[in-house]
């Protein structure tokens, strides 16, 4: 009789820090010390705490592990296990109080979770994603069940849009409205489809990602419910080859489904037929925007296409197409089983339910979390979050990826949806969220994100081959002391262009980053133009490392460690840094133990 379970996260980020030999080494111990009939070991997807991997969890008490090395796995087992005895040493610490060890509490008590309303990521870290019979446990495939056998299309379609929700990709174009669509502006197409976005490119974004890796059967049902509301039998889902334990699980998971007989032919005995296939991206960034998609699933090279017609209308193939992405379509099952009203009683009037941010960057608690529309940033970066590291102030926030905006810190108190984010010239995007802190120069982050957009761009239409490379020219020119005041303008002025004559998503929010840098912080940009200096001392070319006599003990560490002999000095003497041989490395002043080399 199973008296324990063993849950041991399985996503991307605790196997990259080693999971995979944590579940071995339970393995091992289990069987070593008779517990097999016991014990019951669980591989999960990601319970959201990325930050602290491997993460274990040991129920029925709820200890949450952090950390835990192969090592550890034996003293788990014979302390844990066979005595009942916590280890203390390893257990997670509430970010509210660092004193406070979470044992024989709920995880929804500590501060990360308190806040979090898991919708779309209530299965991640609970069940095993490559076990269809654990998400039949948790009402999986009913809301197929109900839809097949209790409503008409039109009906499933009226309940997503009474819902209120709104695409998760970004663009949050009403859902229910698509499906309409879809099934109505053209009634006589011989074959629809559905399609599924999963090429979640944004750096330091994870979302989709992590809910294909945790919960797969989720976005296989609810596509399998949109192709019922809208005639189609054939799905796709086109996810990047860089994520291959997302790819392994949804092939597992489309084996299981089809197994079952929730895919393929006559679902539930009611005469309806879907089947799904996966495609996979090879990495490019455009491929993420709907008609690219669309064209490379077909085989072609991925490049946008001239809307309308919208896909709605002439989507794969040319035929009627709904594309949405992993989180939008994880939101469906529950929104039929439990109702519009309950989906639509979450978020703000314009935004309902929830929605998955990455959060990193400048932050304590990196990883994903889900919250209602309408939380605040504050909310998200100092009590989800766990504030900023080193007692360092908060300075912006990035949400959208290189599609966003930067948002500071007089908005922190905005509440987060759709509407409020484009007010203060920003969007919501997919769900990246980079904190950053007062070392963080804007004007070189929106320098990276310029350069991240100039690589990722199909060529296709001028404005954006052409203007994202002016513009990062530009960039690169005033980081490097070399600009003018008639550059920030030009660069304001071209931003706006590119802004609203590039043929697709990319070149049209491309300008983003620039000018809602450009708005909230024009100080650092004319502080590097006029006064040759990066306030945050990021920009390497307005850098100089001086060292102050009156600290300096002469011990010849800084000497030492330069790499091209720029610093001079008798011992127990001050040294002085010769600027012209100084390759700003900042060796020296990562070596002074005195303080007395500081960057300016």
């Amino acid at each position: 009789m199973i008296r324990a379970q063993v849950l041991v996260c399985g996503g991307t980020g605790c196997t990259s820090s080693g999971s995979k030999a944590i579940q071995q080494a339970f393995e091992e111990q289990i069987e070593k010390n008779g517990l097999v009939d016991e014990i019951k070991l669980v591989q999960t997807g990601c319970f959201g705490l990325c930050a602290l991997g491997p993460v274990v969890i040991v129920y029925p008490d709820g200890t949450f592990y952090s950390k835990v090395t192969p090592e550890d796995v034996s003293e788990i087992v014979s302390e844990h296990l066979l005595k009942g005895r916590v280890v203390d040493r390893l257990v997670y610490k509430d970010t509210g109080d660092l004193n406070t060890i979470i044992e024989n509490v709920s995880l929804s008590d500590t501060a990360f979770y308190k806040a979090q309303k898991r919708v779309v990521l209530r299965n991640c870290g609970v069940i095993n994603p490559e076990n269809i019979d654990e998400y039949i446990a948790m009402d999986g495939y009913q809301a197929l069940g109900k839809v097949l056998t209790e409503m008409t299309p039109e009906e499933v379609i009226k309940v997503v849009s009474d819902s209120g929700l709104r695409g998760r990709g970004g663009a949050g174009f009403p859902t229910g409205r698509k499906w309409d669509m879809a099934r109505n502006l053209v009634k006589d197409a011989d074959q629809k489809f559905v399609a599924c976005n999963a090429d979640e490119g944004d750096p330091g974004a994870f979302m989709d990602r992590s809910v294909l890796e945790g919960d797969p059967h989720a976005v296989i049902e609810a596509m399998a419910i949109a192709g019922y509301a809208i005639g189609a039998t054939k799905g796709f889902i086109y996810v990047r080859a860089e994520y291959p334990i997302a790819v392994k699980r949804l092939e597992i998971a489309i084996g299981q489904a089809r197994e079952y007989g929730l895919l393929g032919k006559d679902i539930f005995g009611s005469g309806f037929d879907f089947d799904l296939e996966l495609r996979l991206g090879a990495g490019a960034f455009v491929c993420g925007e709907e008609t690219a998609l669309m064209t490379s699933i077909e085989g072609n090279r991925g490049e946008p296409r001239p809307r309308p017609p919208y896909p709605a209308v002439k989507g794969l193939f040319g035929k009627p197409t709904v594309l949405n992405n992993v989180e939008t379509y994880a939101n469906i099952p529950q929104i039929i089983l439990k109702g519009a009203e309950w989906f639509a009683s979450m978020g703000t009037e314009k935004s309902k339910g929830t929605k998955v941010f990455a959060l990193g960057g400048k932050i304590n608690n990196t990883g994903l979390v889900e919250v209602p529309m309408g939380t605040t940033l504050r909310q998200i970066v100092e009590e989800i979050g766990g504030g900023i590291p080193n007692g360092k102030k908060f300075k912006a926030a990035q949400t959208g990826g290189p599609s966003g905006g930067c948002i500071p810190a007089k908005h922190l108190d905005v509440p987060i949806d759709y509407d409020n984010l484009a007010a203060i010239n920003s969007i919501m995007g997919s769900g990246g969220l980079i904190v950053m802190d007062e070392d963080n120069c804007m004007v070189d982050i929106a320098k990276f994100f310029l350069e991240f957009t100039v690589d990722e761009s199909c060529g296709k239409c001028t404005p954006c081959r052409l203007g994202t490379r002016k513009m990062y020219e530009i960039l690169d020119k005033i980081t490097k002391g070399q600009g003018t005041l008639e550059d920030i303008d030009t660069l304001e002025e071209l931003a706006n262009y590119v802004k609203a004559n590039s043929l697709c998503g990319l070149g049209q929010t491309a300008p983003n980053p620039v000018l809602s840098t450009l708005l909230y912080f024009r100080d650092e940009y004319i502080a590097h133009v006029v006064d040759k200096k990066c306030p945050a001392g990021v920009c390497k070319d307005l850098l100089s490392f001086t060292i102050d006599p009156e600290k300096c003990k002469g011990c010849t560490k800084c000497a030492r460690n330069c790499p091209v002999g720029a610093i001079s000095g008798a011992v127990k003497q001050p040294h002085v840094i010769d600027q012209s041989k100084c390759i700003k490395c900042g060796a020296c002043m990562a070596n002074c133990s005195f303080g007395a080399i500081s960057k300016q």
